[in-house]
């Protein structure tokens, strides 16, 4: 892997976690520091090696800037690789999203509470006129069923 793919690789995989001013930030500071072992008398190919996978890299980045709350990225994974690049499986390239189940859960739950808080807020309302009604009802029913 050469200079411009890997640094190309950095900025994608970074581009998923973090804002693009720190996209910008970290990899104008890894352009520069490849410059600067190059002409310490390293090869590009070693320093590059050095530095390992840019995905990996750009992970220890993106957890680095949550850990420091200057995190201001979309959220998406930093090894999701968009269709257009050509990496990534199939639910990324039709758009999927990850929801965790603990989430589901609560927006079910949520969504259940707020049923039964309408529900009994309706039947605690029209429970005057109802209640009445119904014994009204009752008591004309009992009193043709005497006769």
């Amino acid at each position: 892997m050469d200079r411009t793919e890997f640094v190309d690789k950095l900025q994608h995989a970074l581009s998923g976690g973090l804002g693009s001013a720190l996209v910008a930030e970290n990899v104008q500071y890894y352009r520069e520091y490849i410059d600067v072992e190059i002409r310490k008398g390293r090869s590009e190919e070693e320093v590059i090696g050095s530095l390992g996978d840019p995905r990996l890299l750009a992970k220890s980045i993106i957890e680095a800037n949550k850990r420091t709350g200057q995190n201001e990225g979309t959220n998406r994974n930093y090894d999701e690789e968009t269709p257009e690049s050509g990496y990534g499986s199939q639910e990324a390239a039709q758009g999927a999203v990850h929801v965790p189940g603990w989430l589901i859960l609560l927006i079910v739950v949520v969504v259940l509470l707020l049923i039964i808080g309408v529900a009994f807020s309706v039947i605690s309302f029209l429970a005057p006129v109802i209640i009445p009604v119904l014994v009204v009802l009752l008591v004309i029913n009992f009193i043709k069923g005497r006769r």
